[in-house]
């Protein structure tokens, strides 16, 4: 097991437009039992939390100033966050909710000294918010994150179960990448993470790990990296050269 980790989480994941409250209980629930199983393995895990289900900067109107959007977008991440924070406090978890800049008494301003220390005392955080600033997104946040806190690798629970080397919706015949280099994920434009995220894992040496959430016990799987088993993710470092999928 990775010693560890941080997990990018989108809002997308957990949201619900079918449900009342407007999240997916059973998903949220299996993710946090995920989390736990863990950690009780020994990980240590830090989230972050995107806000997508609730609000995007990027989709408001043309004429709405970027800033606003995305401070609209920050919000919405401590919404999600809250909620995940109540959900481990449900199944007897502690957690706590950081953010870099104070919401009052709602969350907890990062400090990268405490952060550890919780991490080390069996605490799951949160991060929400971003890095509190607009223009950069929760991708960016994550490769922040696990480079502060020297993750042993920065884990993105995607939609999607890896990096191909074209739109596989677009392109049957698109290949799934088993080990990619940042330069070409950076080069090509790869849909692995926005460009700000490569940048910052790549000067950091900080690895990824791109998977499928919705696969069966996909973060407890991906903890376990290198041997994923039948997760089949995609690997990114800057040491490593390109590897297809058989």
């Amino acid at each position: 097991m990775l010693k560890r980790v941080v997990i990018k989480l989108s809002g997308e994941a957990i949201g619900s437009a079918n449900s009342e409250s407007g999240y997916n209980d059973s998903v949220v629930d299996a993710i946090v039992k995920q989390i736990i199983t863990v950690m009780q393995a020994g990980t240590e895990v830090a989230l972050v939390v995107g806000g997508g289900n609730i609000w995007r900067g990027l989709q408001a109107r043309p004429d709405m100033d970027r800033v606003k959007a995305d401070q609209m977008g920050m919000l919405a991440t401590i919404m999600n966050a809250v909620y995940l924070e109540e959900a481990f406090k449900r199944q007897g978890q502690k957690s706590r909710v950081l953010t870099p800049m104070p919401v009052g008494n709602i969350t907890t301003v990062y400090d990268k000294d405490h952060a550890l220390e919780w991490m080390y005392n069996g605490i799951v955080l949160i991060n929400a918010a971003g890095i509190g600033h607009p223009m950069f997104s929760t991708d960016t946040v994550t490769a922040l994150r696990a480079a502060e806190l020297e993750a042993d690798c920065a884990l993105y629970a995607k939609s999607i179960d890896g990096v191909y080397d074209s739109e596989p919706k677009h392109n049957p015949s698109a290949r799934k990448y088993e080990v990619l280099n940042y330069n070409t994920a950076i080069t090509k434009s790869l849909q692995a993470a926005d460009l700000a995220a490569l940048h910052l894992s790549k000067d950091a040496k900080m690895p990824a790990y791109m998977f499928g959430l919705n696969q069966p016990n996909s973060i407890i799987e991906a903890a376990k990296f290198p041997a994923t088993g039948s997760l089949k993710g995609t690997y990114i470092h800057v040491d490593k050269e390109d590897k297809f999928y058989d």
